[in-house]
């Protein structure tokens, strides 16, 4: 849940951003606010905005209670009256201004983000963070988020600032929490996220009452502190770490009823009990939209009580709202049943990785709205059978199966062996909506795929070198990449809607040729084709017209097609240890061409470029001696073409004068500086 703060906070930072776009220009307001100034950290929504862009400056007045400057040189023209102070430093400031300007702000409510580095000298102590917090105690939003500052940033006066609300400590080298920060009992919001070297939180957490918000996403800590349930006002907290006491376990999440937006919850191993897991009530955290079940890896998979895994997962059943779900590292042999059932109508986002004990996949074809589904290392299931589709494979009044799911990526599967199909009409096939499928690294998978796939875009089958079956039909497919050595049959694969294709082996190549052969491939922009022996070429030696990327990888008897007339949409050109037939190469048939890649090529024995493109990239042409190139290329590298190399350093004649004025050349990694361009 996002506070107030954090969304003024935001619109002033795009606004800086932007100022530059919107053509700011400098401007004072003549009216200004009169009477008490309130006691808040929160700037009036009639703020006006000037800023001028000679001095890359912005200043931002709400009346005159809040300034901004992207820099130091003119932040003593702050009005006294000043509550909010934001800037960030310029590697050109003087860091000497801060102090300055922060010991005559002794009233100010705000403080918000010092962008220092350590080209600053920061780190090595000219500024203490500190020297400013002791002269600014009225403050109640603090920020030094991405402070580059290797020691502590705070030490105990931070508790002297009582009526502090917001606290970023974010992306910061932070190693520990002084104690005294669990004196502020007004503080709101407390985000420490991507602090990396973050271990523990202070004991006495529990003291702040008043806390919304704790955001500790991306840091090393180890568990939680005790009595994290009192803070019954918490609205955000991004994980919570499962400790080995009663005082920090999970059954001291029972009272954070008004947790929402993403949780996640670690070191489930250390909950003893189902018991326990009851007493953290997540069915009645009905905020939660996004939840993480997380057991950490370590323990043998012998010495896992299964039945007692299944029973504490099951009392860690959600709200019945939820719409994303995370299980990873389950140690039970089987799910739940809560796990899949239909009630959870909204869930939209399914992953399932690491349940490695798991032989059975729950059902999971019955989740009304689910879009997007990731089963990953579930080590020790070797069949996907009719359980999936439906709770017990025989209910055929059930909707259809997996009926609104959009995208379904299953890999690191070593088991796999069966993916049963399931029988039924077109009409009421299984994932009527799935538009994108991947399956990698399940070596044992032999077959079968889904039959019929109408909304197919893009399908990507990765190590899978025992899969022999038909790939599904999908009439309006757009994106094919088959990489390994499986022998997938592409019967039924719709070449003529086919954009994007990238096939390894044998078959895979020859098929797409001979596809092309009785197809025209006219929407086709990009060929990979790779690891394939036959002497193939491509159907009326050209390529297809459409094409703007070609890659040719270790496919030394396909034939390049010369052509005549010439090619205007390709603008990628790669050839790898490919063509052997080609022994000169010129580029004449492709005036649009921007990069070009030559690499293993030990018959090229010369090279002509006439049209300009940003770079040219040659390696491993041990015959290569000769080439012409357009002045206006601006990148050349070459790797290990040694008779090209020589005579490059040499300066050799028909060849220097081609590229002189080539900005970069590299030769083995290092730069040939010439006259023209240094």
């Amino acid at each position: 849940m996002v506070t107030r703060i954090e969304k003024i906070i935001a619109r002033r930072q795009d606004i800086a951003n932007h100022k530059d776009i919107l053509g700011l220009e400098k401007a004072i307001k003549n009216n200004h606010m009169s009477g008490r100034i309130e006691s808040t950290s929160l700037v009036q929504k009639s703020d006006v905005f000037v800023g001028r862009d000679q001095e890359r400056e912005a200043t931002f007045y709400g009346g005159k209670f809040y300034f901004r400057t992207f820099e130091l040189k003119n932040v003593l023209r702050h009005d006294a009256k000043t509550r909010h102070l934001s800037y960030a430093l310029c590697s050109n400031d003087s860091i000497s201004k801060i102090v300055e300007v922060c010991d005559s702000l002794k009233h100010a409510r705000t403080l918000l983000k010092i962008n220092l580095g350590t080209y600053h000298g920061f780190s090595k102590g000219i500024i203490d963070p500190c020297h400013l917090l002791e002269q600014m105690k009225c403050l109640r939003v603090l920020s030094f988020k991405s402070l580059s500052r290797e020691e502590d940033l705070l030490h105990d006066s931070i508790g002297e600032l009582i009526h502090l609300r917001y606290l970023d400590l974010s992306n910061t080298f932070v190693v520990a929490l002084p104690e005294s920060l669990c004196d502020l009992y007004n503080l709101q919001t407390l985000k420490l996220s991507n602090c990396k070297n973050l271990k523990k939180l202070p004991s006495n957490m529990q003291n702040l009452v008043n806390l919304r918000h704790l955001d500790i996403e991306d840091t090393e800590l180890e568990e939680m502190p005790k009595g994290m349930g009192k803070l019954k006002e918490l609205q955000t907290l991004t994980c919570y770490i499962v400790g080995n006491h009663e005082e920090n376990g999970a059954g001291d999440l029972g009272e954070l009823v008004n947790l929402g937006g993403s949780f996640r919850i670690e070191k489930i191993e250390n909950v003893v009990n189902s018991n326990e897991a009851w007493k953290a009530r997540m069915v009645d955290k009905k905020y939660i939209s996004s939840l993480c079940l997380k057991w950490s890896a370590g323990e043998d998979s012998e010495m896992v009580d299964s039945q007692m895994e299944k029973d504490v997962l099951a009392k860690l059943e959600p709200h019945k709202d939820l719409k994303e779900l995370t299980i990873t590292g389950y140690r039970g042999t089987m799910f739940p049943d809560w796990v899949g059932k239909s009630w959870y109508h909204k869930m939209t986002v399914l992953e399932l990785s690491g349940c490695g004990n798991c032989w059975v996949l729950p059902s999971l074809g019955q989740l009304p709205s689910l879009e997007s589904l990731l089963i990953s290392n579930l080590d020790m299931v070797k069949r996907i059978g009719g359980e999936f589709y439906k709770d017990d494979g025989t209910d055929h009044h059930q909707e259809t199966p997996f009926r609104s799911l959009k995208t379904l990526d299953i890999s690191r599967m070593p088991c796999w062996e069966e993916w049963e199909s399931f029988e039924c009409d077109d009409d009421d096939a299984p994932f009527p909506q799935l538009k994108v499928l991947m399956i990698k690294k399940c070596p044992k998978l032999r077959g079968d795929l889904p039959t019929f796939l109408p909304s197919l875009k893009a399908l990507w089958i990765f190590g899978c070198k025992q899969l022999g079956c038909y790939l599904p039909r999908a009439p309006i497919i757009r994106k094919l990449r088959i990489f390994g050595k499986q022998e997938a049959r592409m019967r039924d694969i719709a070449l003529s809607t086919l954009e994007q294709v990238s096939v390894n082996g044998e078959q895979q190549v020859e098929y797409v040729f001979n596809a092309m052969t009785h197809t025209q491939p006219t929407s086709l922009t990009w060929l990979e084709i790779s690891n394939c022996s036959s002497a193939i070429s491509f159907p009326g030696d050209s390529l297809p017209p459409s094409l703007q990327h070609l890659s040719i990888k270790n496919c030394m008897n396909v034939k390049f097609p010369m052509q005549h007339q010439q090619h205007h949409s390709l603008q990628s050109l790669e050839i790898d240890n490919s063509c052997n037939s080609l022994t000169s190469f010129a580029l004449l048939a492709f005036p649009n061409l921007k990069y070009l890649t030559i690499q293993r090529r030990e018959n090229l024995t010369s090279l002509e470029v006439s049209q300009s493109f940003p770079q040219l990239s040659i390696s491993g042409c041990s015959k290569l001696e000769n080439i012409r190139l357009p002045v206006s290329l601006s990148q050349l590298i070459i790797n290990k073409c040694p008779l090209l190399e020589e005579r490059i350093q040499k300066k050799y004649p028909y060849i220097w004068p081609t590229i002189s004025h080539i900005p970069y050349i590299y030769v083995n990694g290092k730069r040939i500086r010439n006259n023209s361009t240094s």
